[in-house]
């Protein structure tokens, strides 16, 4: 039996007139794989996956044989009782299994299912362009005829969307959101990462880049093991606030940064609640900020309260409190996990922000914003963005963010800071 468990870390104490409360929420699960939460169990009937490969004319070649290979790995990776079907994608999308007569869209997977998707992969071949929204069109239609709680994309592409109006795109996103989490990979330098990342993030999953096809197999795998962990199929993330109050926004951050602020749905007139995707054995870390109206010093109010549901059932809970002191010892205080995760979410828009003013031109904004990611990787702790930034940038002074734009960089370089901008270090404990 999964169970959550919500621990909040803040400075209560608000000084005179003060209004705004921030806190992060550490929210834990603990034996999600051994549980039937949802109706997902790992390897169970109550779990559905689809692997989407882009079969277009840009993957000819090494792209499209280490794909079909990758393909293959992840249907070995797949438990016998899944549900699960492949899709090719181009300027079209295609149900390559089950084969396309077949009476049923999806199957459970079984030694001769494997077999036989493995023989379907084995005959995709590249051609035509690139039309991501009837893949995930084609992945929708598949995951509605299966009464299945937990329901998993994985999408792969090496370029970019070029195949349809980006109105098109953006319309199908917002039409499958909710319906299924999709964890997308671009192979190459040719496809865009901000064209996945805002399907990733709608979705609820993850974007990333694999730089070598030969590397494609290794991800795939990687990312259904992870899939089929996922014991618990849906969670909401709660927030209760007092009356005359405004929850100013509620953001995961960490293991990576993720504003969930956008997907707001209301529960009743003071709750508010935050869809966060599947769970395995994992720690999440959220932070939540709230004003409140402001009350004489001495005064004492509950902010927030911060729970973790399962379906209709609130499995755990964390309280958000609010003191009012003149005692300025109290008040200038900063909760360190608090301002490590604030530097983390900077340091993303920052190295984002900063790569996208690289790529129009204006080097002045460029050497600004990641002069500041400098700064901020070195601040928080987060050696391996300083690392990816260090590749685009010669470092003067870490500690002021001063920092020269490198010539030539090599663009899988800027694709994999991009990609890793949002993934976070957690805050050092005692």
């Amino acid at each position: 039996m999964a169970e959550f468990s919500a621990e909040v870390f803040q400075n209560e104490f608000l000084s005179d007139g003060a209004t705004d409360v921030h806190a992060v929420v550490s929210v834990t699960c603990t034996g999600a794989g051994s549980t039937a939460d949802a109706g997902a169990q790992p390897g169970a009937a109550g779990v559905a996956e689809i692997v989407a490969v882009d079969t277009s004319g840009s993957m000819q070649g090494r792209n499209m044989d280490a794909a079909k290979h990758a393909a293959a790995v992840a249907v070995d990776q797949i438990p016998d009782g899944t549900l699960f079907a492949i899709i090719g994608g181009s300027h079209v999308a295609t149900r390559i299994f089950p084969y396309p007569n077949a009476r049923v869209p999806m199957v459970a997977m079984e030694p001769g299912a494997r077999t036989e998707a493995k023989r379907a992969i084995s005959t995709m071949a590249a051609g035509g362009g690139t039309a991501i929204s009837s893949w995930l069109r084609l992945a929708d239609d598949l995951f509605a005829t299966v009464p299945v709680a937990q329901k998993h994309l994985i999408l792969l592409t090496d370029g970019k969307n070029e195949s349809e109006p980006t109105m098109h795109l953006d319309r199908m996103i917002a039409d499958v959101t909710g319906h299924f989490q999709c964890d997308a990979r671009g192979v190459g330098d040719r496809w865009v990462v901000e064209e996945l990342r805002k399907i990733s993030t709608a979705l609820l999953g993850t974007v990333d880049l694999i730089a070598r096809p030969e590397d494609i197999a290794e991800d795939f795998a990687a990312l259904v093991r992870k899939s089929m962990a996922r014991g618990v199929a849906s969670v909401d993330l709660r927030v209760w606030a007092p009356q005359g109050s405004e929850v100013l926004f509620v953001k995961q951050v960490a293991p990576e940064v993720d504003d969930l602020t956008g997907r707001r749905t209301q529960v009743n007139a003071l709750t508010s609640a935050y869809p966060t995707g599947a769970w395995a054995d994992e720690t999440r870390e959220y932070h939540v900020a709230v004003r409140v109206p402001a009350k004489p010093v001495g005064s004492e109010q509950l902010a927030a309260r911060v729970q973790v549901a399962v379906g209709d059932e609130v499995t755990a809970s964390g309280l958000v409190k609010a003191k009012w002191s003149d005692d300025s010892t109290l008040t200038a205080r900063i909760s360190p996990e608090v301002a490590h995760y604030t530097g983390q979410a900077e340091l993303a828009s920052a190295i984002q922000e900063g790569l996208a003013a690289k790529a129009s031109g204006d080097e002045a904004t460029a050497t600004v914003k990641l002069g500041r990611a400098v700064q901020l990787a070195a601040e928080t702790g987060n050696d391996e963005a300083t690392s990816r930034l260090r590749k685009i940038v010669e470092v003067e002074n870490e500690e002021e963010g001063t920092v020269r734009l490198k010539r030539n960089t090599a663009k899988l370089d800027e694709m994999a800071l991009d990609t890793a901008s949002t993934k976070t270090t957690r805050v050092r404990r005692a």
